[in-house]
């Protein structure tokens, strides 16, 4: 399997084999890591519906990050339903083991970040049962519904 940077730009090998750098091949750009949020935890599965989130992605780059993640198993390409048009990108279970690393990432954010607005109640309930909360956004996923209801 041939790496790609951030950039899109491919390699035939990884730049390193330091596991954060690893990770960084597949998500180290904000759109990539905002497309897994819509997927995870806003059940998000079309073009269209990833396009409409408030942080304006361009179409060219929500191109390019669709494709990555599937590329890297991270999401699945299913072909369009009967009458409906482009195709369904759905969670892997590679993607799903994404869920506690955006949990994370949202308490960073929260603790350090002075403008972070986390959905109301959504720290309480990570805090409270993280592992209950994790195994419940999975369910609710792999059921095709968003992993916050």
């Amino acid at each position: 399997m041939g790496y790609a940077d951030y950039m899109g730009h491919k390699r035939d090998h990884p730049r390193s084999t330091c596991p954060i750098s690893l990770a960084l091949e597949v998500f180290g750009d904000p759109w990539t890591l905002l497309v897994m949020r819509d997927a995870l935890y806003l059940g998000k599965r079309r073009f269209g519906e990833f396009l409409s989130s408030g942080e304006k992605i361009a179409t060219n780059i929500l191109a390019n990050r669709l494709e990555r993640l599937v590329r890297r198993g991270v999401l699945r390409r299913k072909p369009a339903e009967q009458g409906r048009e482009g195709p369904i990108y759905e969670p892997t279970e590679k993607g799903l083991a994404l869920i506690p690393v955006l949990m994370e990432i949202l308490l960073w954010s929260e603790r350090y970040e002075r403008l972070s607005v986390p959905p109301p109640g959504f720290v309480r309930r990570i805090r409270a049962d993280r592992e209950g909360l994790i195994k419940l956004v999975q369910k609710r996923v792999r059921s095709g519904l968003p992993g916050l209801g």
